[in-house]
């Protein structure tokens, strides 16, 4: 059985940036369109945020001290 290779498909990273390259330079696509292609290039990354920080996250299940005072 093969493993999946880890990170974001480089085909789907190449499709979002070309549609948010061309949803912004069409003067009649809507600002929700428009919102909508940012929001996909947005989460993409944070993905590869994600898939290249081990720690990302981790800060999260520690108490924080600081409220307590």
């Amino acid at each position: 059985m093969s493993k999946k290779s880890k990170g974001v498909n480089p085909d789907l990273e190449e499709a979002v940036s070309t549609l948010l390259k061309e949803v912004m330079a069409d003067e009649t696509a809507s600002l929700t369109d428009k919102c909508k292609v940012i929001d996909r290039a947005v989460n993409i990354e944070k993905l590869k945020q994600k898939l290249s920080d081990e720690e990302w996250g981790a800060g999260f299940a520690i108490p924080n001290d600081e409220d307590d005072e």
